[in-house]
Order: structure tokens, then C-alpha cells, then sequence
């Protein structure tokens, strides 16, 4: 079985989207996965599955739009993939808060700052699936619009780091 981490997109943040966790946990178990957990109640979930990262994602997306009656964008990723991307984030010295990894399904820009706007002190670099994005002023002030945003999902690396540790531990 392999270990995935699903992040979801616009789920329980600004007031949009709600979707408790437990209810969130009880479709993955529907779905078929094991050893189901949640993280903090923006829509993360680690779990094992027999099936590819595609059929997860088309599953989970398909009960979610069940649930809401509108899509929900499921990003999904190994645990080991997790894993790389704390290991490979290149503001590894910056407060784990001020740094974000924008995880994107599909091809990533080739020039990280193609269509940004509202970039000021923001620093953004390509990873292999995703963009880290350092916010050395927070995020929570940011005027930063990144194109990509409309593809993916973005955990600043505390969260990160604690779905990689969850994804770990699965056995």
C-alpha cells in the first residue's frame, strides 16, 4: 500500500468551503483507505491506498462534490514526495510560517514569476511539482497573486513538515 498525503483546495479557510474533518476522514474510510488521520481543519488527510494518485484524487473529488454540490480540487502526493519537498525547500532558514510550497497538478511555469503580480519582498522558486514562495513578511499581508494559485493548493511548511511526519508513520 502506498502512503498519500491529499491536500485540499479552499476548504475550511475564510469561511468558504466548509467541510469538517471527521466527515472528510469518514469519506476517505467510504473510499477504501487505511489508516485514515486528519491535520488541522484546512483539508488535509494521510492515508494508505492500493489505488495510483490518480484514482485517489479522481475518488476523493468525486465524494467531495457529492458533499458540496460544487467541485473541490484534491492535490495529491506521496508521503516520500512530502517528504522531498521539506527536504528540498530553499529557504530551509526562514521561519517555517513565512515560507509556503504551492503545490500544483499540472506543468509548472518555467519562469516562477511569469504573470505574478503583487510581488514586493515575496521570493519564489521552482521544486519539482510545486513553487516554494518565501514571505518575509508573513503571509497574512501579502498582495501576491501567482497564476498557478487556480491549480493547486498551497501548506506553508510547518504543515508540511507535519504531514510528511504523519505519512511516515504509516505502516
Amino acid at each position: 500500500m502506498m502512503g498519500y498525503v491529499a491536500l485540499l483546495r479552499a476548504v475550511n479557510v475564510g469561511g468558504t468551503g466548509k467541510l469538517p474533518m471527521t466527515v472528510l476522514a469518514e469519506m476517505c474510510r467510504e473510499l477504501g483507505f487505511e489508516q485514515v488521520r486528519t491535520y488541522i481543519a484546512s483539508g488535509n488527510v494521510v492515508f494508505q491506498s492500493n489505488a495510483t494518485e490518480k484514482q485517489v484524487r479522481t475518488e476523493l473529488e468525486t465524494q467531495l462534490h457529492r458533499y458540496a454540490g460544487k467541485e473541490v480540487r484534491v492535490v495529491v502526493r506521496t508521503g516520500r514526495e512530502l517528504a522531498g519537498v521539506l527536504a528540498s525547500n530553499p529557504f530551509a532558514e526562514s521561519p517555517g510560517s513565512h515560507v509556503a510550497a504551492l503545490f500544483i497538478d499540472g506543468a509548472l511555469p518555467s519562469d516562477p514569476l511569469d504573470g505574478v503580480t503583487g510581488l514586493k519582498d515575496e521570493q519564489i522558486c521552482l521544486g519539482m511539482r510545486e513553487l516554494y514562495v518565501f514571505y518575509p513578511n508573513g503571509m497574512g499581508t501579502t498582495r501576491l497573486r501567482i497564476p498557478s494559485e487556480k491549480y493547486g493548493t498551497a501548506r506553508n511548511m510547518n504543515t508540511v513538515a507535519k504531514l510528511a511526519s504523519m505519512a511516515a508513520m504509516l505502516t
